[in-house]
């Protein structure tokens, strides 16, 4: 139960950084599928610094793993429910954004605790 408390704390603070990054890729003109995988990687890459240092200290740790799994998950289940929410939905970038990663961090989980960071 720690580790998915410290896990849902770490994906917060992502989710922040990740939107907030989005939002402002968006308002300078990057088309908005282009910032949501820009900035899904800003996100992995603050994720996968925080797992490595509190949420799975002390387990073997691979970058390679992280992108592997959860950034391939992430990166192409947050184009897809982007483009169903955004471009056909017409939900605004921000708030669609919030709905990927709510729908993608579960998964997330599970292949962070079974494969990249494996016991």
């Amino acid at each position: 139960m720690k580790t998915w408390l410290r896990f849902n704390a770490v994906g917060i603070g992502g989710a922040a950084l990740q939107v907030a990054s989005l939002w402002f890729l968006t308002r300078f003109g990057v088309h908005y599928l282009w910032a949501t995988a820009l900035s899904v990687e800003v996100a992995l890459l603050h994720n996968f610094w925080w797992h490595t240092r509190w949420t799975w200290k002390g387990r073997d740790a691979s970058l390679l793993r992280f992108h592997l799994a959860n950034g391939l998950v992430s990166i192409i289940s947050n184009l897809i429910w982007m483009r169903i929410f955004t471009g056909w939905l017409a939900v605004p970038a921000v708030a669609a954004n919030v709905l990927a990663i709510v729908l993608t961090s579960l998964i997330n989980f599970v292949l962070g605790d079974r494969w990249v960071f494996a016991r």
